[in-house]
């Protein structure tokens, strides 16, 4: 107990921090959810005590499915490209036989759209799109279109230049977690494996990818939850309607507009499902990964 002391005083800071930025919050939007508070003309009515009124109305009305699919299609769109992109970057930098040059400035030049605040990449993104941008100019200047194309008028092209972005910010970042992963590999182990007649694609299948499975799972974990939290792109972009059709609304815009209108209880019920949600999802996937982890030892 006396040398535990100074452990505790250490992470005392972090705990400190924890319970004011972050417990205490959630426990406000938790007591927040169980009332109802709206306006009547220009005066605020409430709040009244409404128990668990809040999140029956959130789960039956459809508009908090629709929103929670749209939000879905996007990050699936943007995760799975953005995953790819980065194994295989990340593959080909670790691998020495290929013997490529200049890596350290790669490195840094697919990190840098991390570092761009996402308000300035959606808007950089709105002009260049625009009607009048130079990505429509070209087109019809080269005569693919006979006038400019409305990027922003079609489901899913929306949905596509979403997940564009969202994959173009974050796979940088993505690539250097797994890099540091792979080149945290025994080269013994890829050598061994050489020597037994192995091929490059069951080397990386066999050694490469169960080693970095805890990166792998963290990358999995954080971007599900960023994209849960998905808000400032889409509405950028679709200047906080969600169109079209509200199909780029996503769960995080339709709690702001909750927020905006002073609906605090279902603004704080919303957030509380939300919580849930991402925490049922991270637990499904530390679940699957315990499943292959076991089935791989039992073989």
């Amino acid at each position: 107990m006396k040398k535990s002391k100074w452990g505790i005083l250490f992470v005392s800071p972090y705990i400190v921090v924890y319970l004011i930025f972050t417990a205490l919050p959630i426990g406000i939007s938790l007591y927040k959810s169980l009332f109802v508070n709206y306006w009547k003309g220009l005066e605020e009515v409430g709040p009244f005590f409404s128990g668990l009124k809040n999140y029956s109305m959130l789960l039956s009305d459809g508009h908090l499915y629709t929103y929670m699919s749209n939000t879905a299609i996007m990050w699936i769109l943007g995760f799975v490209p953005q995953l790819l992109l980065s194994v295989t970057l990340a593959a080909w930098f670790s691998d020495h036989r290929l013997g490529l040059k200049g890596i350290r400035f790669f490195k840094t030049v697919i990190y840098f759209p991390n570092l761009i605040i996402a308000a300035s990449f959606a808007s950089l993104f709105f002009s260049f799109l625009s009607n009048s941008g130079p990505v429509n100019t070209f087109l019809v200047d080269i005569g693919i279109f006979d006038k400019p194309f409305c990027f922003f008028s079609e489901t899913w092209s929306t949905r596509s230049i979403v997940a564009f972005m969202n994959c173009t910010m974050w796979f940088g970042n993505t690539t250097l977690l797994l890099l540091a992963g792979m080149l945290g590999i025994d080269a013994s182990l890829r050598e061994a494996a050489e020597v037994d007649g192995a091929n490059a694609w069951q080397i990386f299948t066999k050694i490469t990818l169960p080693l970095i499975r805890p990166i792998l799972l963290y990358v999995m974990i954080t971007s599900l939850i960023g994209g849960i939290q998905m808000f400032d792109v889409p509405h950028i972009l679709t200047r906080g309607t969600g169109d079209p059709n509200r199909s780029t609304m996503t769960l995080l815009m339709y709690l702001n507009k909750h927020m905006f209108s002073k609906n605090y209880g279902v603004s704080g019920a919303l957030s509380i499902i939300l919580f849930l949600v991402t925490a049922a999802l991270s637990l499904i996937v530390f679940s699957v990964n315990a499943g292959t982890k076991k089935r791989e030892a039992i073989q």
